[in-house]
């Protein structure tokens, strides 16, 4: 596990972010921009809090799937339900500069902070939201998730075997692309007001992250009307490009051009399958690809996956060895570049968390905040906002924050 960055003065210091989210969309984007130096100050409901909170393994009491997403905020509670909570929420947006949600559409209208009212009443205001499928369309008031995004987007319907079933990604892959989406909305939302002094509101929908990273597919599909098949771990378009059978166990190999093909048939001094008619060019081998799978395995399972990726990386070939997560995270290269961190929890202990994915060389990601304890910072908070001990012991009593 890396040590702890230094503390740093992010690049988002001193912007300070209202956080309505909640699972996985949403508080992944938050927790990049308080990764980057926001004030991100996390509203949840009194009692229970975001219901991650209570989810996943628990350890000394602390749920670390909860930790995973909400390092570097502070914590809040508010009942939002009663009108004492939203005039609360009113007077932390006068001050704040990013407002992100994501409800349904339509939730924030409820409250009285349609767009309309929010452009009228906070005009410098970044508004960011996710929902399942846009605030427009006939899908806009549907219930949605990961495993819905999955399968609607086309990304389940190009991924597992050309023979079996369609398979999901296993992380929450629509909830983490919709965050980074969202992150980077906000922050170019946040350039532009600096030109213009307006803000703006910035959407992201699970569904529209996943069908733009369809990529050459989706190009493939516009210029052949073709629906792509699946074909599991081998490249749709190129070959050979995929997992190969070495003595212990698989290794990944990714020629991506000619070039890099003629590297690998001659680092497996095979260069003479170009010379067979079969193999001459790319259209060919995939046409004929089971053949030199076949061929290919017959050389590649007479050494390890180990001396393969020594003698392929030597040749200029990438390659890789497919990693469970423990030994991803015990690889000297993920330890170089701090991708496991450790939160200090205080009475929780340790809690192991992924590193920053963004480096900069002046304005780095760094841990400022621990994971917050639920209402943590209430009282600081509202304190913060000016009001008294009594009006807080009303709001207490009332069962507001």
């Amino acid at each position: 596990m890396s040590d702890t960055p230094p503390h740093a003065e992010g690049a988002l210091q001193g912007i300070r972010v209202i956080d309505l989210t909640r699972v996985i969309s949403g508080p992944f984007c938050t927790q990049m921009l308080g990764d980057h130096g926001a004030e991100v100050i996390k509203i949840e409901p009194p009692g229970r809090g975001d219901i991650v909170r209570s989810q996943g393994n628990m350890v000394n009491g602390f749920s670390w799937y909860f930790a995973q997403f909400n390092r570097n905020k502070r914590s809040l509670t508010l009942d939002l339900r009663q009108e004492e909570g939203k005039a609360v929420l009113i007077r932390l947006l006068e001050d704040a500069d990013v407002l992100v949600e994501n409800f349904r559409p339509g939730v924030m209208g409820k409250m009285g902070l349609d767009d309309a009212t929010l452009r009228e009443r906070f005009p410098h205001l970044v508004v960011g939201r996710i929902n399942g499928f846009g605030s427009t369309g006939p899908y806009r008031d549907r219930p949605a998730y990961d495993f819905i995004a999955q399968a609607m987007s086309g990304f389940m319907g190009v991924n597992g075997p050309a023979d079996g079933e369609p398979m999901r990604a296993a992380p929450p892959i629509s909830d983490m692309v919709a965050s980074q989406n969202l992150a980077f909305g906000i922050s170019a939302a946040l350039v532009r007001r600096e030109r213009t002094g307006q803000g703006d509101i910035v959407e992201t929908a699970l569904t529209n992250g996943l069908i733009s990273m369809m990529g050459y597919l989706a190009a493939e599909y516009f210029a052949t009307g073709e629906v792509p098949r699946r074909t599991g771990n081998d490249h749709p378009m190129l070959y050979p490009y995929g997992l190969f059978q070495a003595s212990d166990g698989e290794v990944a190999i990714a020629p991506s051009n000619d070039i890099m093909v003629e590297r690998f048939l001659g680092a497996l001094d095979m260069r003479s399958l170009l010379d067979d008619e079969r193999f001459a060019d790319n259209r060919r081998r995939m046409a004929n690809r089971e053949a030199l799978r076949e061929i290919l395995n017959r050389v590649i399972e007479r050494h390890s996956v180990a001396e393969w990726i020594a003698h392929l990386n030597e040749a200029g070939v990438p390659c890789g060895r497919v990693q469970n997560l423990r030994e991803t995270f015990e690889d000297p290269q993920v330890q170089a570049q701090q991708m496991a961190l450790e939160l200090d929890q205080g009475e929780h202990g340790k809690v192991p968390t992924t590193g920053f994915p963004v480096k900069m060389s002046e304005a780095p990601a760094a841990l400022h905040h621990p994971v917050p304890g639920l209402g943590e910072h209430s009282e600081a908070i509202l304190a913060e906002l000016g009001l008294s001990d009594a009006e807080l012991a009303e709001l207490r009593d009332k069962g507001v924050t």
